[in-house]
């Protein structure tokens, strides 16, 4: 069964939209939410970044990035994926609540259930590439695989003895 999701309120899957509120630490400051992060990167490094971060709803800072008045990073094509993956790494890292949603869903494939983005959703199509989903997907396996280590490292793993 295909998992969707779209908007942050939508329980108990709204938690997987970068408008949900769930904030971490990222390179020294507080982000309130992953569409804060993700929006303050395309102007990395200046005032409009700092404005984005300060935005007082995800809503304003996905406006704030969208502003076709202020250029983006000059390689923001290159870098945008990795700038999610990260974004989306740290929030479910930094809430065990919506780390433990995330890990509930088994091995099914998430989709982001909008038609107005082809890129990180499934698009007006269907056919998107729905790249948040696909990070969400292998966020889930990198956490599975995290926490499988961790219990390896405790001594829990099976037929090992202890002096």
């Amino acid at each position: 069964m295909t998992i969707y999701f779209y908007g942050a309120d939508e329980v108990p899957y709204g938690c997987f939209s970068n408008f949900s509120d769930h904030g971490f630490g990222l390179d020294g400051v507080w982000w309130p939410t992953s569409e804060h992060y993700f929006q303050a990167q395309k102007f990395k490094g200046t005032r409009h970044a700092d404005l984005i971060r300060r935005a007082r709803t995800p809503l304003r800072a996905a406006e704030l990035g969208r502003d076709p008045s202020k250029p983006l990073r000059r390689d923001w094509e290159r870098v945008k994926d990795g700038v999610m993956r990260r974004a989306v790494a740290t929030k479910f890292r930094a809430h065990a609540d919506v780390r433990d949603i995330l890990l509930s869903t088994g091995e099914e494939e998430i989709v982001e259930d909008t038609t107005t983005d082809h890129y990180w959703g499934r698009g007006r199509t269907g056919n998107g590439k729905n790249m948040l989903g696909r990070i969400l997907v292998s966020t889930r396996n990198q956490l599975r695989a995290e926490l499988a280590e961790a219990s390896d490292s405790d001594g829990r793993r099976p037929g090992r003895r202890s002096s």
